[in-house]
């Protein structure tokens, strides 16, 4: 009950305290200016803010690094400060930010600056999240990888061929059938998405009237608001049938309905919006100034789409495969309803396969020791994948910068 109060009673608290700090302040620094406010630095109100921020910024960032103390503590088995200390610590730095901002309103105090320095610390720690989120995201992983390491031979990992988990010993634990099947299943994706979606993009911004392009572009981006769960229906239900019975079983490659193709193709019909709308986007972009040049000197419209268009949104472009590659790579359900759970190293697009993703769903379900190598294993599997999608983001804006130079 007492935690219930104090997360609900705490912003309240605290917010209290912030509007009284911006009427102290501006109230202060009206006395002070005694009628004239020609007389001072800044305007009240910016006196008023910098006290509110005096008050709620402090009182947040003692929250945060108090809660963390105690779930870090939870974790190690540290008694640490309790909710009812934490509550009047926090109350404790907002009052005295807020005495703090009130008693240093003066005329000459510039507080329109210090203000501004709040919002720019403000600023700072928003980035700072997103960037100690990824740091937390890689150590998470990187903790359990050591351990399973410490149990599983890493060269058996990386190079063997075979993945074959035991809970009972002699497991084979090679990871090179899963990631196979991982980039095979995205590139039937990228085959069928980036085409279908740049030459939709380039229609779209190039050729089609305001009418088309208000019907057309929001149906293709339909596709993207479709969960990935319907989309897995779809293949196992209507393509993965389809694909067998008209060409897999005539053509002697395979008699499943789940297959490497079946995930491939709809997974590409789910990337279809990514690349198009982004690349429509770039397209849009380029300086019509650019277009009526390439006219000028006699080109016509597919020529200057070719030859000025394309380059100019190349980076743009590459982003939009890139991260069409991104979702690929990491697309989970997709791939259980149509590509089956079968970890195999074949060329044969019909047959049976598996992904990362995959794996480190099955392996983390289930009744299992989660010191084991089998359950250990999925956190190997996952810091695998963030090295190789990272690799790929690297190359990606290597060759956008190459080209970036070139057509700039």
């Amino acid at each position: 009950m007492w935690v219930i109060d104090v997360v609900f009673s705490l912003p309240v608290l605290v917010l209290g305290l912030a509007i009284l700090g911006f009427t102290g302040a501006r109230t202060r620094v009206l006395v002070a200016a005694r009628g004239d406010i020609r007389s001072l630095s800044d305007l009240p109100r910016a006196h008023g803010l910098n006290a509110f921020f005096s008050v709620i910024i402090p009182a947040v960032a003692s929250f945060v690094l108090l809660s963390l103390v105690r779930l870090i503590g939870n974790q190690q088995g540290i008694e640490t400060l309790s909710a009812r200390t934490g509550f009047w610590v926090v109350l404790a730095v907002a009052a005295i930010g807020g005495v703090s901002a009130i008693r240093r309103s003066s005329a000459g105090f510039r507080a329109r600056v210090a203000s501004e320095t709040w919002i720019k610390s403000l600023l700072i720690a928003a980035s700072l999240v997103a960037i100690l989120t990824t740091v937390g995201i890689v150590l998470s992983m990187l903790f359990e990888a050591i351990h399973f390491f410490r149990q599983y031979s890493w060269r058996d990992f990386f190079f063997s061929t075979d993945w074959a988990p035991n809970f009972r010993g002699n497991s084979a634990l090679g990871i090179l059938p899963l990631l196979w099947g991982t980039l095979y299943v995205s590139f039937i994706a990228l085959m069928l998405a980036v085409p279908v979606g740049l030459f939709s993009a380039i229609y779209l911004s190039e050729y089609a009237g305001p009418r088309m392009r208000s019907v057309a572009k929001p149906l293709i981006e339909i596709l993207a608001g479709i969960p990935t769960i319907v989309y897995g229906l779809f293949a196992l239900i209507t393509v993965g049938p389809l694909l067998r019975d008209y060409f897999a079983q005539p053509l002697g490659l395979g008699g499943s309905a789940s297959s490497v193709m079946t995930a491939g193709l709809v997974m590409g019909i789910m990337l279809i919006p990514f690349v198009s709308s982004l690349s429509d986007d770039t397209i849009n972009a380029v300086p019509q100034a650019m277009r009526d040049g390439s006219y000028a000197l006699g080109a016509t419209r597919s020529e200057t789409i070719r030859q000025v268009v394309i380059p100019a949104a190349l980076p743009g472009i590459m982003g939009a495969v890139l991260l069409a590659a991104s979702r690929a790579i990491g697309e989970t359900m997709i791939v259980v309803l149509g590509a089956g759970a079968a970890a195999r190293l074949s060329l044969n697009p019909f047959e049976a396969m598996t992904t990362i993703t995959v794996k480190i769903v099955s392996q983390l379900t289930g009744d299992t020791d989660f010191a084991s190598p089998e359950t250990l294993v999925a956190f190997a599997l996952g810091l695998t994948l963030f090295a190789f999608t990272l690799g790929l983001n690297v190359l990606a804006l290597m060759i956008v910068r190459k080209y970036r130079e070139q057509y700039e």
